[in-house]
This record gives C-alpha cells, sequence and structure tokens, in this order.
C-alpha cells in the first residue's frame, strides 16, 4: 500500500511539474507572431498536457532512484551512533543556518544586476545549501556529544556508559552472573561483527568450538532478558575482518567501556585510551586472599608435574600444589600454605601436608 501511495504521489508531482512547466513554455512560444490565431490555442492545450504526460513517465524511474538512496540512508544511519544522529541533525541546521544567511548577499546581487543575475542567484543559493547542509551535518556527526541527565548526574553518568562485549567473554559466560549480581551494569553494546563470530564458531566443524559457540549463544539469550542489550550495526570495512581493532574503533567513537578476557585486546585497548573491563581480573581481584602459613583443607584430585606432588583445587578454582601429596589422591586432607604464586593465567598455591604420618612417614 505504502508504495502504490508513493508512485501516486510522485506521479502527481511529475505530472503537475510537467503541466505548469508546459505552460510556461506556452507562454514564451506566444510571445513569437503567429501568424495563425489557432496556433496559440492549440499549443496552450497540447504543450502542457505534453508535458504531464512526459512527467508521468518520468516519475517511475525518479522513485525506484529514490527509493534506493533512501535504503542506503537508512542502513546508514543504523549504522551510526545515537551521538553521531543527533551531531549530525545538529550540524545539518546549522549548515542551513549558515546558508540562510548567505541567501541576503546574493538577493542584493540579485538586484544589482537584474532577471538574469536574479537566475544565477537562485542556483547559487540552492548549491550552497546543498552543500552547506553536507558539510555541517558530516561533521557533526563526527563530534562527540556529551551525556545529560538529571538528577544525580555522578550516578548516572556511571551507569548509563555503555560496555561493548567481545567474543571471549560471552563463551566464557562469567559475564552473566556478574550481570545478575548487579556488579556490571548496562547498556551492553553487541557489535553486529562479534554476533556473526560467534555464529561462525558456533556452526564449526570442530565439536568443541561448536559447543561453546552455542553456549555464547545460550549466553546472549539470558543476557537480554537480564539487561538492555543493543545490537550495534556499525561496521569498519577498512579494517577488513579484524575484529579486534573494530572493536576498539567502535569503543572509542561510543565513549565506551571494552569487557573483554582476551590478553592482547585488553593491551592494544589500553593503549587507544579505551577503558577496559577484563573478568580475568575481576575474577582474581575477588578471590580470597590467601598467606602463607596459612591451613587449608583441600581433596587431592591429581597428580603434579613432580613425582611427589599431588594436586588439589579450592572452591573459585585455584589451584593448589602439595608437597608430597601424590599418595593422597582421592582424599582430603589438611595443608599449610608455603607460597602463593601470581601468574598472567591466575593465582598458584604452594603448600605442604600438615601431618606428615598420612604419607607414610615420607
Amino acid at each position: 500500500m505504502s508504495t502504490t501511495i508513493l508512485r501516486i504521489i510522485f506521479a502527481a508531482v511529475f505530472a503537475t511539474t510537467g503541466f505548469l512547466l508546459g505552460q510556461e513554455l506556452f507562454t514564451h512560444l506566444i510571445s513569437l507572431h503567429v501568424a495563425n490565431q489557432l496556433w496559440p490555442i492549440v499549443l496552450k492545450i497540447v504543450v502542457p498536457i505534453i508535458g504531464a504526460v512526459i512527467g508521468a513517465f518520468l516519475a517511475p524511474i525518479a522513485q525506484t532512484t529514490f527509493e534506493a538512496q533512501l535504503s542506503e540512508v537508512e542502513e546508514l544511519m543504523e549504522r551510526l551512533a545515537p551521538g553521531q544522529l543527533v551531531g549530525g541533525a545538529l550540524g545539518l541546521i546549522a549548515g542551513l543556518v549558515v546558508a540562510f544567511l548567505v541567501k541576503s548577499v546574493l538577493a542584493e546581487f540579485a538586484t544589482n544586476t537584474g532577471r538574469a543575475g536574479g537566475y544565477v542567484a537562485n542556483v547559487l543559493y540552492i548549491l550552497f545549501s546543498i552543500f552547506a547542509a553536507y558539510l555541517g551535518a558530516r561533521v557533526g556527526a563526527k563530534q562527540s556529544l556529551p551525556k545529560f541527565g538529571g538528577g544525580d548526574a555522578g550516578l548516572e553518568g556511571v551507569a548509563a556508559v555503555p560496555k561493548v562485549i567481545d567474543t571471549s567473554v560471552i563463551v566464557d559466560g562469567r559475564i552473566l552472573e556478574i550481570v545478575q549480581s548487579g556488579f556490571l551494569e548496562g547498556p551492553l553494546v553487541l557489535p553486529r561483527f562479534v554476533l556473526r563470530e560467534l555464529q561462525l564458531i558456533a556452526d564449526s566443524l570442530d565439536a568443541m568450538k561448536r559447543t561453546r559457540g552455542r553456549r555464547g549463544l545460550e549466553i546472549l539469550a539470558k543476557l537480554q532478558e537480564a539487561t538492555p542489550l543493543e545490537i550495534a550495526e556499525r561496521d569498519y570495512d577498512d579494517v577488513g575482518g579484524a575484529v579486534d581493532a573494530k572493536l576498539v574503533r567502535l569503543a572509542r567513537e561510543r565513549n565506551a567501556k571494552l569487557v573483554t578476557n582476551d590478553y592482547n585486546l585488553n593491551r592494544v585497548a589500553q593503549v587507544e585510551g579505551v577503558v577496559v573491563l577484563n573478568i580475568n581480573e575481576l575474577a582474581g581481584a575477588v578471590k580470597p586472599v590467601v598467606l602463607p602459613g596459612e591451613e587449608l583443607h583441600v581433596q587431592i584430585v591429581r597428580d603434579g608435574k613432580e613425582t611427589h606432588q599431588g594436586v588439589g583445587y579450592l572452591d573459585d578454582g585455584t589451584m593448589i600444589v602439595v608437597e608430597n601429596g601424590r599418595r593422597l589422591i582421592g582424599e582430603e586432607t589438611d595443608v599449610q600454605v608455603t607460597s602463593v604464586l601470581q601468574t598472567v593465567a591466575g593465582r598458584m598455591i604452594f603448600a605442604k601436608v600438615k601431618r606428615p604420618s598420612q604419607v607414610g612417614g615420607v
């Protein structure tokens, strides 16, 4: 129905325009000396009708071009952030205001140069208006607009900062519990290119990758229920398939924080001046502090790298390497912490069995 209405509007506008142009042409033709008095009557009727018919035939072509350009504009607007849209609109208005101010100068030029100057002034005004509006919109869209809010501006400013999430935190899955606990507030921004990458992982021929990808899609579905989740259509064709570079650029454009578990992406984002929220660092920060000499109760579940070592785990997943604990595999025992090692992969605790008699006097 909307296409039919649009077609009728275009046909009416072009037919009317053709009719009016035909009348204007008739006015110029009738000014010429015509011997036969029948010709003015014929021209007055036929020329406007011919103009209307030509306009009606041109309407579908103009409509098709208009719809194609409109689709491109809609796709472009979907890729722009809200701040960019507002900035572009303000820039467009500023450009039109400047063009209106220039119009007074052109009007004076037209007054001093007669009718021909008036035509030139009108053409110049139209061209300058288009150029000023385009330039204003482009410049305005590139500006970062501050966020305004009522009430407690400080608290709302923190809550309103968007967080861009990458594939690693989605597949990891812990972000869901962090959001549900209230330690990470939205809005969360999911780039379309990250979603495509996750779908490729879910369709992978490798069984392990396929399982991780499908789990990531399930996490996304639960995240949508827990907090606002925006899918950002913005893409960057100039960087090819470099997802990390796209994430950093999107976070910079949106003045957002980047949530990731990727060590390399973390470093690159920090160099680019993007604030990073690393879930691995958060997990390390909330782990209980264990000091040398402290006593723990653990279950030895497997052997260590050395022949006499046993390995156990705390409830939070921290690995404990127990000296002389190999013979206690499958049993629970009290151990005493000897040292704590912090690595990139996490925290590792070294301990010894509290009562050596449990290992047969070793």
